[in-house]
């Protein structure tokens, strides 16, 4: 795989040089038709909300991505996935996220997200060989929590779809979850961001404890809700807020 050209992750950037690369991002037009946009992301988003210490700019870059990929924003996914390279998100996490949020977000979201890497993956000499096999060995499945949840969604779901409830269990949570290509916290991370991302707050009770119990912090799970109000809007974060915190409340019992 090439060398990046960069010669440090945004991670370790100076806030200005951050704020810098952050602003390529933005469509020039925005100066010539809403600057006073310009300006708030330029203050209060790269500046502001990607600075703050609640949750690492790694961590950002990933839950953006995961955003943007779950709102369809094909526009500017692929300077995103440039974004997430550089701060530390590795090709096999980018392609791995792609392919879990296909389940959570629609089919047609991972083949556009994967259209918009692309060209980065080939700017960058990602290679085949650096992206998580088809079929790898799979992480150990704890038995009892998966037992414990496929007998709740097939006794409430079991006489609507056996199809749903037969998919969840052995393409979701026997295989998809199981993947090592994302480490268990990252992949509950992109879920939850995903589902706050598509205004789902109701399937959030279930992921964010599963977050939480693969190792996300309560102050790490509210830096999510924060950098997300940029990304997916006030309105679908004020609608998660509940939510969290009933998850933050059980869990402190």
């Amino acid at each position: 795989m090439k060398t990046r050209v960069a010669a440090s992750t945004l991670a370790l950037m100076t806030t200005s040089a951050f704020a810098q690369d952050m602003s390529a991002t933005l469509p020039e037009a925005i100066g010539r038709v809403s600057p006073a946009l310009g300006a708030y992301s330029e203050e209060a988003l790269f500046n502001g909300e990607w600075t703050a210490e609640a949750l690492s700019v790694r961590d950002r870059a990933l839950v953006t991505f995961a955003a943007l990929l779950t709102r369809h924003e094909t526009e500017t996914l692929g300077a995103h996935v440039a974004l997430a390279l550089d701060a530390g998100v590795t090709p096999a996490e980018i392609s791995e996220t792609i392919t879990h949020l296909a389940f959570y977000t629609g089919w047609g979201n991972a083949v556009a997200a994967s259209e918009a890497a692309a060209p980065v993956f080939d700017d960058r000499g990602v290679s085949e060989e650096d992206l998580p096999a088809v079929d790898p060995e799979l992480l150990p499945l704890d038995e009892a929590a998966e037992a414990a949840r496929e007998e709740n969604v097939r006794g409430d779901y079991g006489e609507v779809s056996m199809g749903v409830v037969d998919n969840t269990r052995d393409v979701l949570f026997r295989d998809l979850w199981l993947r090592p290509g994302l480490e268990p916290r990252d992949r509950s991370l992109v879920t939850v961001a995903a589902l706050i991302a598509a205004g789902q707050p109701e399937q959030m009770t279930f992921h964010l404890n599963r977050a939480m119990d693969n190792g996300l912090t309560q102050a790490e799970a509210g830096g999510v809700l924060s950098h997300l109000a940029f990304y997916a809007g006030w309105p679908r974060v004020f609608s998660a807020l509940p939510v969290a915190k009933e998850v933050f409340a059980s869990r402190s019992e």
